[in-house]
């Protein structure tokens, strides 16, 4: 046991020397496997970033959110007033879905306001106590609703930032009143959207929100373009849409249309698209290893040449083919093996780097950068896997050489 023990170490020794004798070659060997280790890490990375910082998003738009609308194909055809969603749909959906923490409904109408001697486009929204919970919205200056308002049918608002600059510049705009059509609205906050949705909800750059009751007063319309619902938990969204659709079609005519959707398949969209992306930065990470295998290869085939003398030697003095086999591919190994850690260290160093200067850098809200430590320990395995296998011939080789010819090799 211990002569075997002595030889194991005899055998690693020999492997470290030759390569310390050529520093320069096994470096410009190992920089290909430094590469592609690293690539895997990174693009492992990167892959996770993407889905982190989408579904942050997400959830920033509101999280868990079910919402429906009537459909504007059969609004074209003609409906009856009975079909549009009603506050008592709003209620029935409070009541019938356990799963729906909370529920709001909205009612937009396009206006106008005359600042600064120009008209603007203005969306008047009306909404329901819990929209700004659901969307979270961000109160910058001011408050928001609270029940007076809801109950009172005050001429209150709360104002995007966008309009607050427009409407009331260089002036604190909570306390002041804004003219809107032939309406007049006393200004109580300032909000914005925590994400901007880029107009593709009912909040548009240059929104006012008002109770809802407000927007009945006035109008005389009580039914809601805008349904939403917020499941207590990520699993339950599928459920809670499967209900709103149930409450809505059982609760109106058949020839009515409704469109009921979750956020959950713009997640799902992104994660395909993530993952396919990241399998092909993978396929290219492993096509780096792969030529970087080859390029063992190649170099421990002219090693072995090289050293055929030296071989030959070890073999006149009682060294077996297994260790002269076990010798080439400890050196393969090593090259392989060093290169994978120095390639994973450089690309585990590179987000925690960023995460601790994020701070300092004008990073997107919500990106943060995960690292990965299973893709670490798979670009390791697999970098030195690709040693072994493209060690092997030229390992073999080695084995194979006859001390006579050996010795007389020039």
């Amino acid at each position: 046991m211990a002569a075997s023990a002595i030889r194991w170490s005899e055998t690693w020794h020999l492997a470290i020397e030759a390569l310390r004798a050529n520093r320069v070659r096994a470096a410009l060997t190992m920089l290909g496997v430094v590469i592609g280790s690293g690539c895997i890490v990174l693009v492992v990375t990167v892959g996770l970033t993407g889905r982190t910082f989408v579904r942050h998003q997400i959830e920033a738009v509101g999280s868990n959110i079910v919402f429906a609308s009537l459909e504007q194909e059969s609004v074209s055809q003609g409906v009856a007033l009975s079909d549009r969603i009603s506050l008592a749909d709003l209620d029935a959906v409070r009541q019938e879905i356990p799963q729906a923490v909370r529920a709001a409904g909205t009612n937009d109408l396009p206006l106008s306001i005359v600042a600064a001697g120009k008209t603007w486009p203005v969306m008047l929204v009306g909404v329901t106590p819990d929209f700004q919970q659901m969307r979270n919205l961000i109160i910058p200056r001011g408050r928001y609703f609270d029940d007076d308002d809801f109950s009172s049918v005050g001429k209150v608002c709360v104002v995007s930032e966008h309009l607050a600059q427009i409407a009331l510049p260089g002036q604190d705009p909570v306390g002041q009143n804004i003219h809107v059509g032939e309406l007049t609205f006393t200004v109580i906050g300032v909000f914005r959207e925590r994400i901007d949705t880029f107009g593709q909800s009912e909040i548009r750059t240059d929104s006012l929100l008002v109770p809802f009751p407000l927007v009945r007063y006035y109008t005389g319309d009580s039914f809601v373009v805008t349904l939403y619902a917020q499941a207590d938990r990520p699993e339950d969204v599928p459920l809670v849409t499967e209900r709103v659709a149930q409450i809505l079609n059982s609760r109106h005519r058949p020839e009515a249309e409704y469109s009921v959707q979750n956020l959950s398949s713009i997640l799902d969209t992104s994660r395909r698209i993530s993952f396919a992306l990241t399998m092909v930065l993978l396929l290219v990470a492993l096509l780096a290893l792969l030529i970087s295998g080859i390029g063992i290869m190649n170099i421990m085939l002219v090693t072995v040449t090289e050293r055929t003398r030296e071989i030959g030697i070890r073999k006149a003095i009682g060294a077996r083919p297994q260790e002269i086999l076990y010798q080439f591919l400890f050196e393969a190994i090593l090259i392989s093996g060093v290169g994978a850690v120095i390639g994973i260290l450089a690309a585990v160093t590179i987000p925690l780097l960023v995460n601790i200067f994020a701070r300092f850098l004008p990073l997107p809200a919500g990106l943060s950068i995960p690292i990965s430590w299973l893709s670490a320990v798979l670009a390791f395995v697999v970098s030195c896997g690709m040693g072994v296998l493209f060690g092997y011939l030229p390992a073999r080789t080695a084995a194979r050489l006859q001390p006579v010819e050996s010795l007389r090799f020039e």
